[in-house]
């Protein structure tokens, strides 16, 4: 009974768009008070116990470094050097536009901050020369997407916390996948392009202007090479490299880009701390929700009754990522991540597949639920940047969204994608 309320009460709380945390929380509240075997004091200490964590921190650091970043100048510079190397191809601006959001993924860590930062730039430039508002709003709002793929990425964070798995090897086994993600989004970018007749910029392709823009930013494109160089050097831990990236991040924004003063900083921060806030409120009550569900067991249950239902090892990854692709329609990314990760980690090591893998999956197919109603985070920042509805922009997105399922088949079939860098 107890675990009845719990799922029907946190359906119906979604249903009513009660906020995520606020939803888990209450769930775990009433099914903890229905049972008589525990007492409140489980979900108070496990609001506390699921944040005091050493690898935790690397969250709200990695989201500062990003604001501090986007507010810095970066995104213009990381603009103008992606449209230096194509803005003369078919497609050109839509090309750059995804290039621009691999860079910045490289930085934030975030999906909506990546098409906030890069959309307010690309959307109205691709406009400009011609293209389809939609079509220019779909772009960036997919290939925000690829903010939590490619490191650091605060997804892979609460994944390596939650299944006690290197942080580190998940960082750097996420760059391929999250480049396939990309290529994939360029190639239907050509395409519908080329089929519209999105020509590039007149201005011929310099290496010039290539190797001017590199060098305005060239203080940008460092930081994955410091963040991912000192983890993979052994000079710091994944938490001190977000440390490392908020330092940089100020030096570079105050006193070479001069985009910002320290004025400015107190703004900034405020507005880290809210996101930190809301994303460690969600920490603890999904942590609380899945551990509510491990005393009743449930992952074995889940897990017998899938190694009953079929020993297919295909069958079994199809079934998790239909599941993933659901709740990622309907539950914030990092809740989904500590609440399934026990589930489905344990079941997936059964049938063979490497905890890295299982995470980058993860990672990748919770990723879609950025550009899919009705919860899509990206889908709502992509239309305020823009003024494109939200359901004119799903219907611009829905070819953005097939291809990004192609480049999962191939991270899913394809182990060495995901495993050949660690």
């Amino acid at each position: 009974m107890s675990i009845f309320i719990l799922f029907a009460t946190f359906a119906l709380l979604v249903f009513l768009s009660v906020p995520i945390a606020v939803a888990l929380g209450l769930a775990t509240m009433l099914s903890i008070a229905s049972s008589g075997g525990l007492s409140l004091d489980f979900l108070v200490s496990t609001l506390v116990t699921s944040v005091d964590s050493f690898p935790i921190m690397a969250v709200p650091f990695f989201i500062l470094a990003g604001d501090i970043m986007g507010s810095g100048g970066i995104s213009q510079r990381l603009v103008n050097f992606a449209n230096s190397l194509v803005k003369n191809l078919t497609g050109g601006f839509a090309i750059a536009s995804i290039i621009t959001c691999m860079f910045f993924a490289a930085i934030s860590g975030s999906g909506p901050a990546t098409v906030a930062a890069v959309g307010g730039i690309m959307i109205p430039a691709m406009i400009k020369y011609g293209y389809d508002k939609a079509f220019a709003t779909a772009v960036v709002t997919a290939a925000g997407a690829i903010g939590v793929m490619i490191p650091p990425s605060i997804p892979m964070v609460m994944y390596g916390v939650s299944a006690s798995t290197s942080i580190g090897d998940l960082f750097i086994a996420g760059v391929i996948p999250g480049m396939l993600v990309s290529f994939c989004l360029m190639a239907y970018a050509y395409y519908y392009s080329k089929k519209h007749g999105y020509k590039g910029s007149s201005e011929p392709f310099s290496f010039k202007e290539v190797w001017a823009q590199f060098k305005h930013a060239q203080l940008a494109l460092l930081i994955p090479v410091i963040i991912l160089g000192g983890i993979y050097g052994g000079i710091f831990t994944p938490t001190e490299a977000s440390v490392v990236a908020v330092v940089y991040g100020l030096i570079v924004s105050l006193f070479f880009y001069k985009e910002i003063t320290v004025a400015d900083l107190p703004a900034i921060f405020t507005k880290s701390v809210i996101t930190s806030v809301i994303v460690l409120i969600i920490v603890g009550t999904a942590t609380a929700f899945g551990k509510y569900l491990a005393l009743e067991q449930i992952p074995t249950q889940i897990a017998n009754a899938m190694l009953a239902f079929s020993e297919s090892k295909v069958v079994f990854i199809l079934l998790m990522i239909a599941l993933l692709l659901v709740v990622g329609c309907f539950m914030e990314t990092v809740a989904a991540i500590i609440i399934l990760t026990p589930i489905l980690v344990p079941v997936a090591t059964l049938f063979g597949f490497h905890p890295v893998h299982v995470g980058i999956i993860m990672v990748v197919t919770l990723a879609i639920g950025f550009i899919t109603p009705p919860l899509g985070l990206n889908l709502f920042v992509g239309s305020s940047v823009s003024g494109v509805s939200v359901e004119r922009l799903s219907k611009a997105i829905i070819p953005f969204f097939i291809a990004m399922l192609v480049a999962l088949a191939l991270v899913v079939f394809i182990p060495q994608l995901t495993l050949a860098l660690i």
